[in-house]
């Protein structure tokens, strides 16, 4: 099977499994470059959220993962590497004085958009972890992409940590109104604000 064959296999896989459904807080998605930036408790989150962005954004959005989770066996490099094209980010043993972001920003220069998880890693507890400064940093590099708030709502039930099959159960996936970096605003109180806005999708209306 061809990669693209293997991604529509997932998408399928992804949407069947959890019977997502998506709300958008905006009445037509934009085209434009963008950071979907989200909370993060299971595996499948970057899968779903992709699986569920209309295909003209689908295809050229990639996600930020963890080098050390996706280089760990042939079977999940193929898949980060040639299904999702993902940009990956040494979370462990970085070299002094290397940049972290810097594939990241990167990707963002050479036009893509991407998934991103401001907190770091996965988190199975109801509330949400403080945001690494990542998004922070990212935002004041490339402030023509639009940052993205995003909701998944129960998928940490279908795939919880530690477990290989996931049980069909329905998510919601939740896209808010566009922040931004307000000028002047200091890294603690954007990441606060940033934080905010996907807990606040919470209490949208379906």
């Amino acid at each position: 099977m061809t990669s693209r064959a293997v991604a529509y296999l997932l998408i399928l896989l992804a949407r069947v499994v959890t019977g997502a459904q998506v709300r958008w807080n905006e009445r037509t998605p934009s085209d434009g470059q963008r950071i979907y930036f989200a909370n993060h408790s299971s595996h499948l989150d970057f899968l779903l959220l992709w699986a569920m962005l209309p295909a003209r954004q689908r295809w050229r959005t990639r996600p930020v993962a963890g080098a050390d989770y996706w280089n760990a066996s042939a079977v999940r490099r193929y898949l980060i590497r040639k299904v999702f094209r993902g940009v990956l980010i040494e979370r462990r043993g970085r070299e002094e004085g290397v940049d972290p972001l810097a594939p990241v920003v990167a990707a963002l220069e050479q036009g893509d958009s991407l998934i991103f998880f401001p907190e770091g890693t996965r988190n199975a507890e109801p509330e949400m972890l403080p945001f690494k400064s990542g998004l922070y940093h990212l935002a004041q590099q490339c402030p023509q992409v639009e940052l993205v708030p995003v909701r998944i709502e129960n998928l940490n039930r279908v795939m919880p940590k530690g477990e290989l099959i996931p049980l069909p159960l329905i998510c919601t996936i939740t896209f808010g109104a566009a922040v931004g970096l307000i000028s002047g605003e200091d890294k603690g109180d954007f990441l606060s604000r940033a934080r905010q806005s996907i807990i606040d999708l919470a209490l949208t209306p379906a």
